[in-house]
């Protein structure tokens, strides 16, 4: 896939990266890029005006559009997660740790965005690992990418279930309705621009903003309705008493995972006309999460308390809470199927490096995309069939993964790739050291400690018997 047009005069320029990378040359045109300049050299006219057409397909993207494909890719299940997270937590800890993990998380944003800029043949993040640690960083972090990707959505797979059985109230097995969801998610997923999914991130984002409204609204009148009204409500400012090593942890990383845009940057990126201005996406996105899910957390945690269900709409009533589903499937499912496009995409790329195939606008390559979304769709759905609870699910990806993609790997990236002179050189760079470290402290410690408690906690609920078993009939919970 061809990178944008708009580069500097630097990245125009041969670097040579550290830790057994290679050598890139960034041409100051890509017409074609550098790396596709011997095959096209040998097409004939028809592979030609495949190629540029492929070539202006995938180089379409603004900063504008870039923010509502993040938002898409970003703001979803994680919001659903946080009012039980706030709930563990307490309100003091849950917000400043919803406020500060997502100040956090733009600057890791930031830092994959300057790498993308120094380096514009990083298509996808696997490159980025391959700059740092060579071909064993390429294949590890690429194996950590789809592997996320995936069970980012088989989460969603999940969730549609559960929305399915909420909304509908009958006795239909619940592998149906996962299967029902795989398939809606397979099928958003078959365009494979992200342009185009763009289009579908307006619907996706008024879908969560009123799903959480309604329930916002429905949780505060019971509450009011409730006796003792909403001083009755059983909140707290602080931890609850009898909090876990394991809640504590898998509480963090549920707030982890609902900051996880870091992952598909380069991947976004590699779509802008313009990558300069992905600066005004992450700010854009970055500043509407905090206030979206501190607001989500604390809300729906001081209408409901303790008690607060997860995903969050399962509190906003019995009529409501089918209400709020149903408002809240676009989101499940759009937000979902984006994560198929983007794993999709790496392999499809990485298998057709260096054929037009890669463009998806000839037969075989349509042929190859649709089998291999359908794939990705299979595994997303065995996946939500093993691991068929919610938080856990999305405690175990964040753990495993998003801790690297969002937190240890950029802190990693910017003591490697980017930063300019030594550590102790100036305040900025002692400030931006310590900084990085502490993303790369919080990240190897979510690593650890969180897939820990994540696999604890779901061995604990198989041992104890109080959730379903793997492809059964019951409710998920």
């Amino acid at each position: 896939m061809a990178s944008s047009t708009d580069i500097s005069d630097a990245e125009s320029k041969k670097v040579t990266v550290p830790a057994g990378g290679e050598k890139y040359e960034a041409p100051p045109q890509y017409s074609p890029p550098a790396e596709d300049g011997d095959l096209v050299a040998e097409m004939s006219e028809r592979e030609r005006n495949v190629y540029e057409h492929g070539t202006a397909k995938f180089n379409r993207l603004g900063w504008k559009r870039l923010t509502i494909v993040l938002i898409v890719e970003a703001i979803a299940l994680g919001s659903l997660s946080l009012p039980s997270t706030f709930a563990t937590l307490g309100m003091v800890a849950g917000v400043i740790c919803t406020v500060g993990l997502g100040l956090l998380a733009i600057y890791t944003s930031y830092v994959v965005g300057q790498v993308k800029l120094k380096f514009p043949l990083v298509h996808h993040y696997p490159d980025a690992g391959k700059l740092m640690f060579g071909r064993a960083g390429y294949e590890i972090v690429n194996f950590m990418l789809i592997c996320q990707l995936l069970f980012l959505t088989g989460s969603h797979t999940l969730t549609g279930a559960i929305a399915w059985i909420d909304i509908t109230q009958s006795n239909v097995c619940s592998v149906v309705f996962a299967v029902v969801s795989a398939i809606i998610l397979f099928l958003l997923a078959v365009p494979p621009s992200f342009t185009e999914m763009a289009i579908l991130g307006y619907i996706d984002f008024a879908s969560i903003i009123i799903a959480i409204g309604i329930t916002m609204i429905a949780t505060g009148v019971e509450s009011t309705n409730a006796p003792g009204g909403l001083s009755g409500v059983n909140w707290s400012a602080w931890p609850k008493d009898d909090i876990t090593f394991t809640d504590a942890f898998i509480a963090m990383t549920n707030i982890i995972f609902a900051y996880s845009f870091a992952m598909c940057q380069f991947s976004f990126m590699d779509e802008m006309h313009t990558p300069k201005d992905y600066v005004k996406s992450i700010w854009a996105l970055g500043i509407t999460e905090i206030i979206i899910y501190t607001l989500t957390g604390s809300i729906v945690y001081a209408f409901v308390g303790q008690d607060v269900g997860s995903p969050a709409l399962l509190s906003a009533g019995h009529l409501m809470s089918r209400v709020a589903f149903g408002i809240a499937l676009p989101v499940i499912f759009i937000s979902g199927s984006i994560n198929t496009v983007v794993a999709a995409r790496v392999v499809h790329g990485r298998i057709f490096a260096n054929s037009p195939i890669r463009f998806i606008n000839t037969r075989m390559g349509w042929i190859t995309w649709l089998a291999m979304i359908a794939v990705g769709t299979v595994i997303a759905f065995i996946i939500a069939e093993v691991i068929p609870f919610f938080n856990d699910l999305l405690s175990i990806s964040s753990s495993l993964f998003i801790s690297g993609f969002s937190f240890y790997l950029p802190a990693c990236m910017w003591f490697m790739l980017i930063r300019e002179g030594g550590i102790f050189s100036s305040r900025k760079n002692m400030a931006l050291a310590a900084l990085n470290a502490l993303c790369f402290l919080i990240g190897v410690t979510t690593l650890v400690a969180g897939t820990y408690s994540s696999v604890k906690d779901i061995v604990d609920k198989y041992d104890a018997g109080t959730v379903r078993g793997v492809f059964s009939c019951s409710k998920p919970n």
